[in-house]
């Protein structure tokens, strides 16, 4: 037995957009929950990333599959009463709005909980949602930069962000996180209680290590591309077909190991150069002529069947398309108004189907409309 639907029957209304919200809501939907994305009546903006699936977004089908959409505007009472109704059922609701906005409309969790005591909110802020942090504006780009992910990312000459929406992606799983302990909570106290999940607290605990070595190790380690300041061979080695191998090598055991079953020279293990990995840290550069000596002369294949007879970590330098094509990718196909979209699966495996429905803009409305008019 394995997952399978565990939060059905909760019910929760999500005023998200773009990623770090969507992507919480999309976790709660795929366990189970019934997720209702209100969106404005020009629909979340992230319907309008890419034109790539049929003239429709194929970033937006990642990221809201198994949701149920309705568009309101809230500056009609209409509309503002149906979010209040729907609120009032709900479980949990949850958005990613600039801070303050929903409460200065009265959708605060405290007026809330007043008519719906076990309601549980949830908001995903850039810096926080008090004082100077919540008129700041913030992107995922630009919270990688106030917290420091640029400046440990990238080459020794050039901070690079990450190419990925990494602030959006890890605060959205740590919401839903919150979220299910606090549905835990709720079981045992009949109460729900307010979340705030700043990006930029989420990324600031990511950068622990760094701060550490900052405060404690004598200073922030380099950046090195795609080495490591600390641990050596640690890093990218081109083979003689053009390609890149990665490897990892955590103990002098396994350095000893690599010397005399992959560069077949066991008396560079006993080196004093290379004895232990503060030594061979001291002697990088020396060390990496010794490897690439090796790996320059075999091709990516026969190198890496090589490094898993040894047991020696390993990874190819992949390409998108690489990716695209790998052995072990897990895929599966959405349907986005009759287009079929293939994406990575969710990591977490269940029993049972996923829900892989994307919601065109409004496309539950009437239904909607008509279950929770007052």
């Amino acid at each position: 037995m394995g997952l399978n639907r565990e939060l059905e029957g909760l019910l929760v209304v999500s005023m998200d957009q773009a990623v770090a919200a969507p992507y919480c809501a999309l976790m709660l939907a795929d366990a189970g929950a019934r997720v209702i994305k209100v969106e404005r009546t020009e629909g979340d903006f992230a319907r309008g990333y890419d034109n790539g699936a049929d003239g429709k977004s194929a970033f937006f089908a990642w990221l809201n599959r198994g949701k149920e959409s309705v568009s309101v505007d809230l500056n009609k009472t209409e509309d503002a009463m149906l979010l209040h109704n729907m609120v009032m059922q709900a479980d949990v609701f949850l958005h990613n709005l600039a801070p303050g906005a929903l409460a200065r409309r009265g959708f605060d969790g405290k007026a809330l909980r007043a008519e719906n005591p076990a309601l549980i909110t949830c908001e995903i802020t850039g810096y926080g949602s008090t004082g100077q942090a919540a008129k700041k504006k913030a992107y995922d780009f630009l919270v990688q930069a106030e917290s420091g992910i640029c400046a440990v990312s990238g080459t020794e000459t050039d901070p690079a962000r990450v190419g990925i929406s990494i602030c959006d992606i890890s605060s959205g799983l740590t919401a839903f996180s919150t979220i299910l302990r606090a549905l835990i909570q709720r079981g045992r106290t009949g109460r729900g209680i307010d979340i705030s999940i700043s990006m930029f607290d989420v990324m600031a605990d990511f950068m622990n290590f760094p701060l550490l070595a900052h405060r404690y190790l004598g200073g922030a380690p380099a950046r090195m591309g795609l080495t490591h300041a600390l641990i050596a061979p640690y890093g990218a080695y081109r083979t003689a077909d053009g390609n890149q191998v990665l490897i990892a090598i955590q103990s002098d055991r396994e350095w000893q190991i690599f010397c005399e079953i992959v560069l077949e020279q066991p008396d560079l293990a006993n080196d004093d150069r290379f004895i232990n990995n503060t030594a061979r840290v001291s002697h990088r550069f020396e060390m990496d002529e010794s490897i690439n000596s090796v790996f320059g002369q075999m091709s990516l294949e026969a190198l890496m069947e090589l490094l898993d007879s040894a047991r020696i970590a390993n990874g190819r330098l992949s390409s998108v398309e690489d990716l695209s094509n790998h052995e072990f990718l897990k895929k599966q196909i959405v349907n986005y108004g009759g287009t079929a979209i293939e994406l990575a699966a969710l990591p977490v495996p269940i029993d049972g189907d996923r829900p892989l429905e994307v919601p065109t803009l409004n496309q539950h409305g009437d239904r909607i409309r008509q279950e929770f008019q007052s």
